[in-house]
């Protein structure tokens, strides 16, 4: 089984790897219905979809009715006013077949004008506040991509009190300097405040740039079991955060079997012969 942590204030311990539900955006729900079996093996408790994930919100609605409680249950909205943000929400609780998520996310929210939209009087974030005071949601959250990610984040802290935020963490970014300095300093400042943190692309290669794509990921995933190992084990070694899983449901079980195996014996792993032995590189392009 895999370990829990305390997500954040929100009270629940959650697997320290989460599924990331985008693995579902296109796959039948024979498929989907088979990855749920996978889940309740390893007793993942946790599952992060959004609208913006083809079918996957309906794919994990077919499993709310008779599993509901056994999931902490998080989505997201990429919409940045309030009344955009309110009909996505509902359609989401449709989709999903709840009266209620744990968590809803501001998605993707790293570029400075929408972030000035959704957090104005008449932006999404009101929306989602709205929401909470009528009980369709517990707690809400931030995420994001890219460079500036963090930065960000620390910024929307100080604008509101969010449960949760998201970002990437991977071998290559920490190697740059300024992310690697940002991404701390926002990890202290959740810390302090009881905030959790979700980090993606652990597991990432790089940009599939002209490779023929073999699995179900925009970006092209590390598959070898050593390197999966290394990765999910050097990403569950920082106590503080929590590890979304891959966009792929055949590599999932990789990644699930490698987190259940990891152990805080284990030796540290060393970031630069896993970049150089995996040829990791950037999804982003150069950090600047």
């Amino acid at each position: 089984m895999i370990e829990k942590r305390l997500f954040g204030r929100t009270g629940h311990w959650s697997t320290a790897t989460i599924f990331g539900a985008a693995a579902l955006k296109n796959v039948s729900q024979s498929v989907a219905d088979r990855t749920l079996d996978v889940l309740l093996e390893y007793g993942v408790n946790h599952i992060d979809t959004a609208p913006a994930y083809g079918d996957s919100e309906k794919r994990v609605g077919r499993w709310m009715p008779a599993h509901r409680d056994l999931f902490f249950l998080a989505t997201k909205t990429r919409q940045r006013t309030y009344a955009q943000a309110k009909v996505e929400l509902h359609r989401s609780l449709e989709r999903l077949r709840v009266d209620q998520v744990d968590l809803i996310q501001m998605h993707a929210l790293y570029h400075p004008d929408e972030w000035d939209t959704a957090m104005a009087d008449d932006g999404a974030l009101q929306a989602l506040i709205e929401a909470r005071e009528e009980g369709l949601v517990r707690f809400i959250g931030v995420t994001g991509h890219g460079w500036t990610i963090a930065a960000m984040h620390r910024r929307s802290l100080e604008r509101f009190g969010f449960d949760s935020v998201l970002l990437p963490y991977t071998p290559s970014m920490q190697k740059n300097e300024r992310y690697s300095r940002e991404f701390e300093w926002l990890l202290s400042t959740c810390r302090e405040r009881g905030v959790a943190v979700q980090t993606i692309k652990a597991i990432a290669r790089g940009p599939w740039a002209g490779r023929e794509e073999t699995y179900n990921t925009w970006y092209q995933p590390l598959d070898q079991p050593w390197e999966i190992d290394q990765s999910v084990h050097w990403a569950l070694g920082r106590k503080e955060i929590f590890l979304n899983t891959v966009g792929d449901v055949n590599l999932l079980p990789r990644v699930l079997d490698a987190a259940a195996r990891y152990a805080n014996q284990l030796e540290s792993i060393d970031i630069n012969e896993l970049q150089s032995r995996g040829r990791l590189s950037s999804l982003f392009g150069i950090g600047t």
